[in-house]
């Protein structure tokens, strides 16, 4: 009989409110905040549908950021607020500028509140957070932060960049569970919260609930019984983190996006979804599939050569011309890398898609992943 490996995650002690608010404080000096947090029991999508139906009001107006999915949500969510919206929209193979904002701030001085996704890992790129928000700021709107694919894997700033709401997730560059997510709340940003009569009240996308029954009560008691493997997870996930240095972490992600572009320019047969380096996320590189060629297929050969490797096929419109390696946390590697590029050049090769040496370009990636972390 094969003995049971599994790890133990039934019988806990139940998680009481003094470590579920410690947490809570090791998540808030990760995202460089000393406002409030709140810390919601599910995916990122809840706490970023939790923000804009709390702090947008009927007949307001508010600027949303697109440069990627996600992007286009937040607009359906504002819109169904009862709020105009006005729309920057950058290429997905780019990021949005300040001074376009800025241009759609001055051309619509009532907004009063701004989304923006830091990266977009469904995209491959990342926007300039630090200059769109101090444009944001200077004008007096409420900035609110997708950090989910960015925390971890780029600096965040919520206190110095003036973020007034800004949410992130375990599950990418932390290599932390999907099912928990915190959200970081500026004081101001609370205030146009308790002014709206519209906000969220008894409800699973209460802001006002958990700071009246959590935060408000100095944390004491907490208001339900709350996820407790993803809480433990989410713990373990920023332990790591902090073991290994922010910096570090960092550093890596950073390493494997300049890695992953310079081995597919190697290659010659791929070219980079993004065009511009300081346009690409650190935590995954999107690819433009070859003329003639079904970006799902080249995922299908490469996962044939190597199943281990963390590549996919885009999803919705972009599925049939856009690959994505994904090398966010554990796979932000090396050899993870590495062994990403050899898979899609053997892929290409069994496709019948002429590619470059693949030695000279794992050679080439090698070096560009020397550069940012020397060996």
């Amino acid at each position: 009989m094969t003995a049971n490996t599994a790890p133990d995650l039934l019988d806990f002690a139940p998680l009481g409110a003094g470590h579920f608010a410690r947490i809570e404080d090791k998540v808030a000096a990760l995202m460089r905040t000393r406002e409030t947090v709140v810390t919601m029991q599910g995916e990122a999508l809840l706490p970023l549908e939790a923000c804009i139906r709390s702090a947008v009001r009927p007949g307001s107006t508010a600027l949303n950021i697109i440069t990627g999915p996600y992007g286009e949500t937040f607009g359906g969510w504002l819109r169904s607020c009862g709020a105009e919206v006005v729309t920057v929209a950058a290429p997905f193979s780019g990021a949005a500028s300040a001074e376009q904002v800025a241009e759609a701030l001055r051309a619509n001085p009532a907004v009063d509140f701004v989304s923006l996704v830091h990266a977009e890992a469904a995209t491959g790129n990342t926007n300039p957070v630090a200059e769109i928000a101090a444009v944001v700021r200077e004008h007096g709107a409420l900035l609110m932060l997708d950090a989910v694919a960015s925390v971890a894997a780029e600096p965040l700033l919520t206190d110095e960049w003036g973020v007034d709401l800004c949410v992130i997730g375990g599950q990418k560059a932390m290599a932390g569970p999907a099912g928990v997510s915190v959200v970081s709340v500026s004081a101001r940003a609370w205030e146009r919260i308790a002014a709206n009569e519209q906000a969220p009240r008894r409800s699973y996308l209460s802001l006002l609930d958990w700071k009246e029954r959590w935060i408000d009560g100095g944390r004491a008691a907490l208001p339900h019984a709350p996820a407790q493997l993803e809480m433990l997870a989410l713990e373990q996930a920023v332990d790591r983190l902090h073991a290994e240095g922010l910096d570090g972490v960092i550093a890596r992600h950073r390493a494997a996006a300049a890695a992953t572009r310079a081995g597919v320019r190697a290659l010659g047969a791929l070219t980079p979804y993004v065009v511009r380096d300081e346009d690409a996320a650190p935590a995954a590189t999107t690819l433009r599939a070859p003329e003639g060629s079904d970006a799902r297929d080249v995922v299908a050969a490469a996962l044939a050569a190597d199943a281990s490797v963390p590549v996919q096929a885009a999803a919705g419109a972009l599925a049939q011309e856009m690959i994505r390696v994904n090398h966010y946390g554990l796979d932000a590697d090396r050899e993870v890398v590495l062994a990403s590029l050899a898979a899609l050049a053997e892929g290409l090769r069994a496709l019948g898609v002429p590619v470059g040496d693949q030695g000279e370009a794992l050679a080439v990636a090698g070096k560009a992943w020397d550069a940012v972390i020397p060996g």
